[in-house]
């Protein structure tokens, strides 16, 4: 067995005043525990971690998982009063366990660190200056063609993409995007230039959205790009659904009362991917839910999640418009990151004005951008796009061998390409989903102590 001992990161959330010296030596009295164990699992390498408890630990450790790309195939969370306890069996992309050295060593050296330790040194939305990029946060109504004005603006001002992160959902559009000098290197410093950044970017996402205001900020502090995307929509309440999806393909989440033991507890199904834990964790968080108890399983595409919470006041749900609220956000955190369509993967050199031609490519060939992640280094771009037809249909043959032409057949390849979907399985009734093969296994009388959905 192969034993790891390192600190845990504090809530972003979390209040200045909990870094006092009182804190601080609550916590090396109680230092944290983490033990990986590659023996005791034949499929995956397992994880436990026992800790104090302190409200959003439970993601910062989900998120340095998440990070890696490590795949959580089951989870075990627990909490009795100040301490907790987790246990996360994980495997790498190929579904391996995790044997390297570097990544466990990034772990320990990540978690170790005074920043994560004490999070007074670091801010909600920026962990530190960033003297490489300066990042553009933007949130606004989606519509085609909207990533490809936003590039041309910034390669019209002489602003290189570096990395981006572009979610939309439910007609709102949301993008991290971090630039630099293109003459120069390094972050922006004429304020005239970011003043100007700013006021055009906001005048192309405003377009004809008249319900809800563009927002647009600069800045040259460092942020998890994810993070930030899941607050940043939650904000723009992108949750308020709009554009209904089928039964079928929406994931299903049931929020029944506990009040025997004074918990609201949350089930949650849905089709199984990376990083699905990390993502409803962050929506949980910030609506101010501690998770005392939970479990997560994953099998044959599928993932099935409960969580036993209650809100930092103490008290659990105690309204139906709440219940709701929780149902809602919970679907839209999972729905985020999901961008059912063509999946193009563009490996090349970097030159600038790269990004801005390619979606500008996309666009004049009736393609709408639902998800992109872009990311250079050493020279080299890797650029995941998730694309539809404008009318949302998937994207057709002749299309995608134009674009393919137009950019370069070894450079653009497909990674997915859903033009002929499967047959969606019939929609449950909510009935069907609450005590159909969610809760196989789950003794009736355990249900009958839960309570009523309603």
């Amino acid at each position: 067995m192969q034993r790891c001992h390192f600190g845990l990161m504090g809530s972003f959330a979390e209040p200045e005043m909990d870094d006092d010296e009182y804190a601080k030596l609550i916590r090396r009295m109680n230092p944290p525990r983490v033990v990986i164990d590659n023996d005791t699992c034949d499929s995956a390498t397992i994880i436990r971690v026992d800790s104090v408890n302190k409200h959003g630990t439970l993601l910062e450790v989900v998120q340095v998982i998440a990070d890696l790309n490590l795949i959580i195939t089951k989870a075990y969370m627990s909490s009795d009063g100040s301490w907790f306890m987790d246990v996360f069996n994980v495997t790498d992309c190929e579904g391996n366990k995790v044997y390297d050295k570097e990544t466990i060593s990034y772990i320990q050296k990540t978690l170790e660190s005074d920043a994560c330790y004490f999070p007074a040194l670091k801010k909600l939305a920026g962990i530190a200056p960033a003297n490489d990029y300066t990042s553009i946060e933007l949130t606004g109504a989606d519509r085609p063609g909207l990533l490809s004005e936003i590039c041309a603006v910034l390669t019209d001002l002489k602003c290189n993409v570096v990395n981006a992160e572009i979610w939309t959902h439910n007609t709102r559009a949301a993008a991290v995007v971090h630039v630099t000098d293109e003459s120069k290197g390094g972050a922006l410093q004429d304020r005239n230039t970011l003043s100007n950044i700013k006021k055009l970017l906001s005048d192309v996402l405003k377009g004809s959205d008249g319900s809800r205001s563009a927002k647009t900020s600069v800045s040259m502090s460092q942020t998890h790009k994810e993070r930030r995307l899941h607050q940043m929509m939650f904000d723009d309440r992108d949750y308020e659904r709009i554009c209904m999806k089928s039964e079928s393909s929406r994931p299903q989440v049931a929020v029944l009362d506990c009040p025997e033991k004074d918990y609201t507890v949350v089930f949650l199904r849905s089709k199984d991917r990376v990083k699905l834990l990390f993502d409803t964790l962050c929506t949980l968080t910030d609506m101010q839910y501690v998770v005392y108890h939970g479990t997560v399983d994953t099998g044959r595409g599928k993932a099935y999640q409960e969580y036993y919470i209650r809100h930092v006041d103490g008290h659990p749900i105690s309204s139906e418009a709440e219940r709701q609220r929780v149902i809602q956000c919970l679907e839209a955190a999972i729905e985020r990151r999901t961008a059912e369509g063509l999946e193009l993967e563009l490996r090349t050199e970097d030159r600038f004005g790269l990004l801005s031609d390619i979606t500008r490519i996309f666009r004049e060939n009736g393609l709408n951008i639902r998800r992109a992640e872009i990311s250079t280094e050493g020279g080299k771009v890797v650029d995941y796009f998730y694309l539809s037809e404008t009318s949302g249909n998937p994207v057709k043959d002749k299309t995608i061998e134009s674009i393919r032409a137009q950019i370069g057949q070894t450079v653009l390849k497909v990674k997915h390409n859903p033009f002929l979907p499967n047959k969606p399985p019939e929609a449950l009734s909510t009935i069907a989903f609450l005590f159909g093969n969610f809760f196989k296994g789950y003794p009736f009388e355990r249900l009958r102590s839960i309570g009523s959905y309603s």
